[in-house]
């Protein structure tokens, strides 16, 4: 008799052609949950990814207005432990890019290392000029080698196409390598006591100021992170360049010092361990060593990526409920089915068949509508993420409307990751689902008398 269950499933399967639209609408379902959850989940990774490669995995800030002295010898001390993949020390400022006459930007600026920052990020993979063969990155020009020079985003020189939203790289290049431009920042600087020296108020109080200070360079490469923040805003220059305009006569100076981790390393125990080494070093050297932050860069971002998280899971849920309409329809179908052959349940019931059996025969049947539309939406779910970029470019090309913009989602393209998690939950709710969906049907089925179907029938 179970080999009599699974013909009738297979030829209601064959036979009866309304059964594929319940294939297909667990297909389109699952295929729309799946990439939704996938292009979110891909989303939020990115943001959390793209903090801790331009960031490092852990980030020592000390208070605002304060430097850090002596990084080098922090950083020694950090790469002696072999907790510790690297570390890099940053001084960052803010100012206005002159680009040419009238053409002003507002920048943020880092003073960086290099190439000892390609230890905590892929800096080299960013820059758009390509680099010989085993060439660390360098602000060394070419026709120049003894003069440095600077990175410049690719967004700070240039705009996107409105249609594609991609940069002309090759204009770009060929238009700033090389240029000379002029940048405009400052820093706040002790002038003295205060003019009055006897007010209570101002006893021991210094005078503060802020001083200008102008930087010529030349452009030696261009950065496209692919990240938009960091493309539209930034400059870098050598940080002993940076420091002696900023802060002259005080030496080597930093203001972050960010530190990359092993693969898969327990975030919250190295950030104890580089604590320890941050104290050892401040002893006696910096009053202010206990005011210091040491965060992780996933957890600076935390409070934005659980806002993200959130938007996911009401979309999800919305979602989803569209989705229940599938259980619907498979009861319909299935209850067709069943009252349009009925006749042919009576006969098999006839024959020996329980009405455990055969409620049993329609649950399967809808399983195996569930199964064959889950992988069918697997499958579709699968090529419209992986492809998302290039129907995304087809959509404005064709219709010119963007959807995807870089200045609004920070990244120039759509992440095309399949979240396999989200695969398998989407996929094992289908069939459940579809199970859901045939469980009415297969009761009444159940339900049928074979002697009063077959008498008047």
């Amino acid at each position: 008799m179970p080999y009599l269950s699974l013909y009738l499933c297979l030829k209601y399967f064959r036979k009866r052609k309304i059964v594929l639209l319940s294939i297909a609408a667990v297909a389109m379902s699952s295929a729309l949950l799946i990439t939704v959850a996938s292009l979110f989940t891909g989303f939020i990774n990115a943001v959390e990814n793209g903090a801790g490669e331009h960031m490092g995995d852990l980030i020592i800030t000390p208070p605002t207005g304060v430097r850090i002295p002596d990084y080098d010898v922090l950083i020694s001390q950090l790469e002696a432990d072999p907790a510790v993949v690297g570390a890099t020390a940053v001084l960052h400022s803010e100012g206005l890019l002159l680009l040419s006459q009238g053409d002003v930007r507002a920048v943020k600026i880092w003073g960086i290392e290099l190439p000892e920052r390609t230890k905590v990020t892929p800096i080299g993979d960013f820059l758009v000029k390509t680099l010989p063969q085993d060439q660390p990155p360098t602000f060394a020009l070419d026709d120049n080698p003894d003069e440095l020079g600077g990175f410049v985003g690719v967004g700070v020189l240039d705009d996107p196409d409105e249609v594609t939203d991609a940069y002309d790289l090759d204009t770009v290049c060929k238009d700033f390598i090389g240029r000379k431009v002029l940048l405009t920042t400052g820093a706040i600087v002790d002038a003295g006591p205060i003019a009055n020296p006897d007010s209570d108020a101002s006893a021991g109080s210094e005078r503060q100021r802020f001083k200008r200070r102008t930087i010529k360079f030349r452009i030696a490469n261009i950065v496209f992170s692919g990240m938009y923040d960091f493309d539209k805003s930034f400059v870098y220059l050598p940080i002993s360049m940076l420091a002696e305009e900023l802060y002259p006569g005080q030496g080597k100076v930093a203001d972050i010092i960010q530190i990359r981790l092993p693969p898969g390393a327990d975030v919250d125990a190295q950030t104890e361990r580089v604590r320890e080494i941050w104290n050892t070093f401040a002893e006696g050297r910096l009053a202010w060593a206990p005011r210091a932050k040491i965060e992780s860069a996933r957890r600076m971002q935390a409070q934005l990526i659980a806002e993200y998280r959130k938007q996911m899971a009401i979309l999800m849920l919305i979602f989803g409920v569209v989705s229940l309409g599938v259980v619907l329809l498979i009861f319909c179908i299935f209850y067709l089915i069943v009252m349009t052959r009925r006749r042919d349940i009576a006969i098999v019931k006839s024959c020996g068949l329980s009405s455990r059996a055969v409620a049993a025969m329609f649950v399967a049947f809808g399983l195996v509508i569930g199964v064959v539309g889950a992988a069918f939406g697997v499958v579709l779910g699968w090529i419209f993420t992986h492809n998302v970029n290039a129907i995304e470019q087809w959509i404005s090309v064709t219709f010119g409307l963007k959807l995807w913009k870089s200045s609004t989602y920070m990244f120039s393209r759509i992440p095309n990751q399949i979240d396999w998690p989200s695969v398998a939950w989407v996929t094992t709710a289908a069939v459940l689902a579809a199970a859901a969906g045939a469980v009415i049907p297969a009761v009444t089925a159940a339900r049928v008398r074979p002697v009063r179907i077959l008498r008047y029938e």
